[in-house]
């Protein structure tokens, strides 16, 4: 049976009808979620807090620190979180499902004012260089050991260039939170890809992006630059039906896909494994690269923010079936084995 390290998770929302967005999230909860994300071989991961008003962000985070330092799981599998947004491009196409009338310009005392008290560090933002005052928090958060990552976002060439010079590392969910009609070269996919110092993180449900899209845009990024991440929300883990993510109504799909309103998409519904079986069934990866891509690349993408915080993983490993089911879980000393 195949061994790979603990699998990695930058960019997770919600799991198993557990919002971490939502103010009123407690220890039962996130442990709820957490023993389900086990189940599917992720042994750490980022909570991840998208767009809101300063007042509500600072609640929400509160709300989930208070949860992860209480709960069973919290201490071993996060060691910190991703704010995405609100420095993030407002138009239409680009700010996907996160409250455009929320998004502000980038300003360093938002960040202070959100982490102050919480007992484990924001590990990561995800901004877009060309709101104004990005570059100048990018230079911040990176001077401060915080990963900078570009999402949501129609920066050029230059605007992507300059952030990387800045302290920039980092594609969110490289591919998607865009319009439908964009340039066809000069646009802010071929900005990043033509980024050297950028890694990228990619959501392979088949959803957001299409598999062969996904192929193309993984050669292009290269194996050791691509991370396999979920951007996971309430619904996954889930059956299909009603649920609440970040104060928004959203739908999962018969299709696996989760919407709101009019079709929109609102993150995933993918499992972390599951990425790992796609990538594997559809020619883009051997089962080695598709492990590396949830794991190790995931932990490089995050190593320097964790050193400069003092902190470490714990020690992970998942053993899997030869068809990439996940058969047992080993999280510094704790066990689980889940029968087929």
């Amino acid at each position: 049976m195949p061994v790979s390290p603990g699998l990695v998770d930058l960019q997770v929302n919600g799991f198993a009808g557990v919002d971490f967005n939502d103010p009123a999230i407690g220890p039962a909860d996130l442990d709820r979620a957490l023993e389900a994300m086990l189940a599917t071989g992720v042994t750490h991961c980022l909570p991840t807090i998208i767009t809101a008003h300063p007042h509500e962000l600072v609640e929400r985070f509160r709300a989930l620190d208070a949860a992860v330092a209480s709960s069973r799981l919290g201490a071993l599998m996060c060691p910190g979180y991703h704010l995405e947004g609100p420095f993030l491009n407002p138009a239409p196409g680009y700010h996907g499902c996160h409250p455009p009338q929320a998004m502000t310009a980038a300003r360093p005392e938002l960040i202070t004012e959100v982490e102050r008290g919480l007992s484990r560090p924001i590990l990561m933002v995800t901004l877009a260089p060309e709101v104004e005052g990005a570059v100048a928090l990018t230079r911040v958060l990176a001077g401060a050991g915080r990963i900078v990552a570009i999402g949501h976002s129609a920066a050029d060439f230059a605007q992507v260039a300059a952030a990387a010079d800045a302290g920039l590392s980092l594609s969110t969910h490289l591919g998607n939170g865009l319009p439908q009609t964009l340039h066809k070269l000069a646009n802010p996919i071929f900005a990043q890809l033509a980024e050297d110092r950028l890694m990228a993180g990619f959501i392979a449900d088949g959803i957001h992006l299409h598999p062969k899209a996904l192929k193309a845009l993984i050669r292009a990024r290269g194996f050791e630059r691509s991370i396999l991440v979920t951007d996971a929300v309430v619904a996954a883990a889930a059956p299909a039906g009603r649920y609440h993510f970040a104060g928004m109504a959203v739908d999962r799909m018969p299709d696996g896909s989760v919407r709101q309103g009019q079709g929109l998409l609102a993150g995933s519904a993918l499992c972390l494994d599951e990425a790992v079986r796609n990538v594997v069934a559809w020619g883009i990866a051997t089962p080695e690269q598709a492990f590396a891509m949830a794991s190790d690349h995931a932990r490089a993408a995050i190593r320097p923010a964790l050193s400069a915080h003092g902190l470490a993983l714990a020690e992970a490993e998942v053993e899997w079936s030869d068809d990439l089911v996940v058969r047992r879980v080993r999280l510094a000393g704790q066990e689980r084995r889940y029968d087929a």
